[in-house]
């Protein structure tokens, strides 16, 4: 289902009839310096956005990812690793100018189709220079936090689990 050469249509209620091919194999040939610590359902099965992100967009990706995730209709801080609130509204997103390419959702759905194989030189360009530029909070962590206290700083802990990182430095 998810070959090279798979052409994937998309229709949810952001985007209809947008359309991508997969021209890589599904969660390899990253780019370099490109390392995200998990796969979209890692993330999904730990917890993050609320369990308020995939509900429309499902049949976009593959079903196993959907096999543990904490998903809601509602947003639901206690779904989300950390137990805490851990996201802005879209529109928020577009105000900063933080929406690129055919992405309406953002950075995790950016991911999600990367991961799957999707490559989009400029578009994933800007987007791994801001997954790298969010290592800067696991700084923030291990400047202010005492080594195996995981809920010290939770609202930076979750970022990191939202953006691939691994939470638990």
């Amino acid at each position: 289902m998810y070959e090279i050469g798979t052409v994937i249509t998309v229709k949810d209620r952001m985007q209809s009839d947008y359309s991508y091919e997969i021209t890589a194999p599904m969660g390899e040939q990253f780019a370099d310096g490109f390392a995200p610590h998990f796969s979209p359902r890692q993330m999904l099965s730990l917890g993050v956005f609320e369990g308020k992100y995939c509900n429309d967009c499902r049949e976009e990706f593959p079903e196993d990812w959907f096999a543990e995730a904490k998903l809601s209709k509602t947003p639901d801080p206690d779904l989300n690793y950390f137990g805490v609130k851990s996201r802005k509204p879209l529109s928020y997103w577009r105000e900063k100018g933080w929406i690129y390419g055919p992405d309406p959702r953002g950075w995790f759905q950016w991911y999600c189709r990367y991961y799957l194989g999707r490559r989009l030189a400029e578009i994933d360009e800007i987007q791994i220079k801001r997954w790298r530029s969010f290592a800067r909070h696991a700084g923030q962590i291990r400047a202010n936090c005492e080594p195996g206290d995981i809920f010290c700083r939770p609202r930076q802990r979750q970022a990191l689990l939202q953006w691939a990182y691994d939470p638990f430095i």
